[in-house]
């Protein structure tokens, strides 16, 4: 039985969040007001320079022949620890009330083959404060090599592939029962163990199959807050002091947050943080617990001030 099941659950939490009692009214009013995670959408785009990255991977792929790590890794490791220290990024609204997250959890679709007839499946990992990019990289994969094993079915596929076989109006009205029990955090544990859209972040990696960065949207169904997308590595200009101009390697990533369960500046210092991690991923390697300097001097006294 997972550590979340086994906590006392107080009147009014869930089986998978805290209900925050004490949130400032705006913040527990905006619940009732724009009651779908769908059209509260707050989306950032950032450009990323893969230099830093691009040097540190070449060290850690040293001597590797296969499981190596990628884009992906880090890009994923800066964004879990990110959510560990700064963890209103881990909260979801949820039946009007907002709720801090028990656990930290990452998922993601994996292609089982790159051909057209081939079958994705739906990936899950669950991290914490002790979590490094090794135990990252190794975690991931482990998953990642599950999935494409023949016959792997996870376990969202294989629960939606039960209910498909129902006759259609029986399934609409079941579909509306778990809606309803969705709101109130009753869907039984089995059905959503391992669903996405109940994660704290859900990735996908356009880059893998050469597309750009793109907008992704959020869903009612489930808690998921944050989805975050990668796009395809591609070339910048950049001017020097003398006039010239070169290109550099840069990748775009798009995030799309609930904008209810925080504000605009704790959402900046969040992304902040995610790009100094990554210009300087071998931070990485600390626990996901431990904290960073990554704010300049300026922030630092907007932050004392204020």
């Amino acid at each position: 039985m997972s550590k979340e099941r086994k906590e006392k659950i107080r009147r009014g939490d869930r089986r998978d969040g805290i209900w925050l009692r004490r949130e400032p009214a705006m913040n527990q009013f905006m619940a009732y007001l724009y009651p779908n995670r769908a059209d509260n959408e707050a989306y950032i785009n950032e450009e990323i320079d893969l230099r830093p990255i691009e040097n540190y991977l070449a060290k850690k792929n040293a001597g590797l022949t296969e499981d190596k790590y990628t884009y992906f890794h880090i890009i994923c490791a800066a964004v879990v620890k990110a959510f560990v220290l700064r963890p209103k990024m881990n909260r979801f609204i949820s039946g009007n009330r907002m709720y801090q997250r028990k656990y930290l959890s990452v998922a993601f679709v994996v292609k089982k083959k790159f051909s057209d007839r081939s079958e994705e499946g739906l990936a899950f990992r669950k991290f914490d404060e002790t979590s490094t990019i090794d135990k990252l990289h190794d975690s991931l994969l482990e998953e990642i090599h599950t999935q494409r094993k023949e016959g792997a079915v996870d376990n969202s596929t294989f629960f939606m592939e039960k209910l498909l076989k129902l006759p259609r109006w029986v399934l609409r009205l079941v579909m509306k029962a778990l809606f309803s029990l969705d709101r109130k955090g009753k869907v039984p544990y089995d059905l959503i163990k391992d669903d996405p859209n109940y994660s704290s972040i859900f990735l996908t990696n356009l880059g893998s199959i050469d597309l750009n960065c793109g907008y992704h949207h959020l869903c009612n169904w489930g808690t998921c807050s944050c989805f975050v997308v990668i796009g395809k590595r591609h070339l910048a200009p950049e001017s020097h002091p003398d006039g010239s101009v070169t290109a550099y390697p840069v990748l775009n990533i798009g995030v799309t947050l609930d904008e209810r369960i925080a504000d605009g500046y704790y959402y900046a210092k969040t992304m902040k943080l995610v790009k100094h991690l990554l210009a300087h991923p071998e931070l990485l390697e600390l626990p996901a617990g431990e904290e960073v300097d990554y704010l300049p001097k300026d922030d630092k006294r907007f932050a004392a001030e204020n």
